[in-house]
């Protein structure tokens, strides 16, 4: 079957374009990120000189008023101790950088970027997804024939997916984790794997081809989201909210707290497993319509298995009582690790009948 040259040019036009439009989104994160750590920063240094204030003039209060300085001298000190103690201290005595209103403006010049973030992003998936319909179009057969073309739609599932479970105000902040590992596949995958427009092998041309790869790749966008949260929830929980230090802390500081990084990285799992586990069984079912046999420990059957079984492993642990916590957490990172080491090493280095989706 022909190509379509020139919609195969013009998706190869989306995708510079797409990666070009990450890296702007990727910026304005990076400022909205900086912007909401130093109103962040404000906020509690606020409220560490308050809490100093209120308990020095405690202390103050505490201590009797020395003899000869007259009634009603010590009568103006109480007062003007208990106005402070009782958290009364004029926003003027504040340094301005830490008054109400010029955190509140912080707070909204950040929203501000944080809504520009977001409307880029949107944008940039639109023309990723552009990209992969042009791409298969000009072709005629779904955009996942090669690594490359895999690549791109496990990236472009993944910020479909982060764009959804992102859209509240509060986890716009994990954009620029999210952001740079599909940078860094896109940026590789466009350098290292790209394969010209191309009708697919024959051993692809099977109607179970788009059905197992559509399921594997969604359950991968999934993985991919589940397990950048787990990681996020080490780093705060090495870092907890409002005790962080070091430079580690002031990077993480604008981060939710540990418990809503778990959560997210624990509903994305949930769907992550049935999803995966799915895209592995109609891919058994394919392998018996052209191999004659459901399984047969292919290197890229096998390391699916064991991605498939670290996932129930980390929700059995985030079940568990006595396993809930860090090592539910580690158990998540190494499934998302394995699912890396298929999706590149089993495919591009080890020899097994899943070679041909390397770089044919």
């Amino acid at each position: 079957m022909y190509v379509n040259q020139d919609l195969a040019e013009f998706s190869d036009l989306a995708y510079k374009t797409a990666v070009a439009l990450y890296l702007v989104s990727l910026a304005v994160s990076l400022v909205y990120y900086g912007m909401l750590r130093s109103a962040t920063e404000a906020r509690r240094e606020r409220s560490r000189i308050l809490g100093e204030a209120k308990a020095a003039a405690a202390e103050k209060v505490a201590v009797p008023v020395g003899a000869g300085s007259g009634a009603d001298a010590g009568k103006d000190d109480r007062s003007d101790v208990s106005g402070i103690a009782s958290g009364s201290l004029s926003e003027a005595d504040l340094p301005k950088t830490f008054q109400i209103d010029a955190i509140r403006a912080k707070h909204r010049r950040a929203d501000m970027w944080g809504g520009m973030t977001q409307t880029i992003i949107w944008l940039t998936v639109a023309v990723h997804l552009l990209f992969l319909v042009t791409r298969g179009w000009s072709a005629h057969r779904f955009p996942w024939g090669n690594l490359f073309e895999y690549v791109s739609v496990v990236s472009g599932m993944a910020m479909v997916i982060a764009c959804v479970v992102l859209r509240r105000k509060s986890m716009r902040v994990l954009w620029p984790w999210l952001l740079t590992p599909i940078i860094v596949l896109l940026f590789y995958a466009g350098t290292e794997l790209y394969a010209d427009v191309a009708p697919v092998v024959p051993s692809l041309k099977s109607n179970w081809f788009w059905i197992h790869v559509t399921t594997v790749s969604f359950g991968g966008g999934i993985g991919l989201v589940s397990g950048m949260a787990s990681l996020l929830y080490l780093l705060r929980r090495a870092q907890p909210k409002g005790e962080e230090h070091g430079i580690l802390g002031k990077i993480v500081s604008p981060l939710p707290d540990a418990s809503k990084l778990d959560a997210l990285a624990y509903r994305s799992a949930i769907w992550t497993l049935p999803v995966f586990g799915l895209g592995v069984i109609f891919g058994a079912i394919w392998a018996h319509s052209a191999w004659g046999r459901f399984w047969g420990w292919d290197p890229k059957e096998t390391v699916s298995l064991i991605t498939w079984l670290l996932y129930a492993a980390y929700l059995h642990a985030r079940a568990t009582p006595g396993m809930r916590g860090k090592p539910a957490a580690w158990i998540n990172v190494l499934a998302f690790a394995t699912m890396v080491f298929n999706l590149f090493f089993i495919n591009m280095v080890v020899s097994g009948l899943h070679s041909y989706a390397g770089l044919n």
